[in-house]
């Protein structure tokens, strides 16, 4: 059981094929923001690299794209469902989904963006952090990096634009796993675990089906609450049109903890490799033994039944594609 006394926790991990590990990490307050130059707080920017970015974000415009949100930890049913237990502690989770905006600071500031061995790591799950094998897995500078922020070669929506514009509010899309986890390591944060995004998602121990659902048993499910199936435009078939900017569905659309777009908008990118699911645990991930990592959430070209809480997904970390973004997650 955890205590916030500087106890040793330790966590099992299972995989298929693989058996189970047991992670051990130390329990204690723990703030790499403080490393990266990065701020905290419920409602305020998540640090420095926001400084001079406007308030532009939500239904009316004015809100910090860069707010981050404290989700208060505890006990919830994984997939809403009783026979996988987590518990997660407090953390942050920002309150949208990482914009164009935010991600041009990181481009501007490529290769000195890219992050160290260690960086990005969740305090209490070791060897979380970013792995040096893993450099190969950026572009070497700036010029590539520019060149692969358009979607794979079958894609053509895109939020992308090499200027500002139009676009800055957008979610960002095209984003590979290593990227979503390189810049939410520049920003001061960390990729969420399934668990930690899954207990946002369902309002903890509430057990909602979606963010917004005032119950476990309230199914709604509409195009006032969440941009899902190529609603967001009345345009015909499926175009770039229908990728509306982050919180436009807010507040009606938002979770508990006041975050938005936790369904719909984005695949977002979580730490864990895909697999079974840990047994009964806290603060546990799967960082071993898989090859492709998870995604939550569904998007905004996905069927209904993706946005529901029951759904994981999961896709090589190589992969980038229009409905795929990211959501940084930090320490309290």
């Amino acid at each position: 059981m955890r205590q916030r006394s500087g106890r040793w926790l330790w966590a099992a991990l299972c995989l298929p094929g693989v058996g189970c590990t047991t992670v051990v990490g130390l329990d204690k307050p723990y703030h790499p923001m403080e490393d990266q130059g990065g701020g905290g707080g419920g409602g305020v920017e998540t640090g420095s690299r926001c400084a001079g970015l406007p308030a532009t974000c939500g239904p009316t415009e004015d809100e910090s794209c860069c707010a981050s949100e404290l989700v208060v930890g505890g006990t919830f049913n994984r997939s809403n469902d009783a026979a996988f237990p987590a518990t997660v502690s407090d953390f942050q989770l920002d309150r949208f989904e990482v914009t164009l905006g935010r991600f041009r600071a990181f481009v501007d500031a490529y290769p000195g963006s890219r992050p160290a061995a260690g960086a990005g790591a969740h305090p209490l799950i070791p060897g979380s952090g970013w792995d040096a094998e893993w450099e190969d897995r950026l572009p070497p500078d700036r010029a590539e990096l520019l060149k692969g922020l358009f979607c794979d070669s079958e894609e053509t929506a895109w939020a992308w634009t090499d200027e500002p514009g139009a676009n800055e509010r957008l979610p960002m899309n095209c984003l590979s796993w290593y990227m979503a986890f390189a810049f939410c390591a520049w920003d001061g944060g960390r990729l969420p675990t399934e668990a930690e995004l899954g207990y946002a998602a369902a309002g903890g121990a509430e057990q909602r089906p979606y963010p917004w659902s005032t119950s476990a048993d309230d199914e709604t499910l509409d195009r006032d609450h969440a941009v899902y199936a190529c609603n967001g435009s009345d345009v015909a078939g499926c175009v770039i049109e229908d990728l509306l900017p982050v919180g436009s569905k807010s507040p009606q659309g938002d979770g508990l903890f006041e975050q938005a777009d936790l369904a719909g908008g984005m695949w977002e990118w979580m730490l864990d490799y895909h697999g079974d699911y840990p047994p009964e645990c806290v603060d546990c991930a799967v960082t071993t033994g898989g090859t492709e990592r998870v995604m939550r959430g569904g998007g905004w070209r996905s069927a209904a039944e993706a946005l529901h809480l029951s759904t994981r997904d999961h896709r090589s970390p190589t992969t980038r594609a229009a409905g795929i973004g990211a959501r940084c997650a930090r320490e309290p």
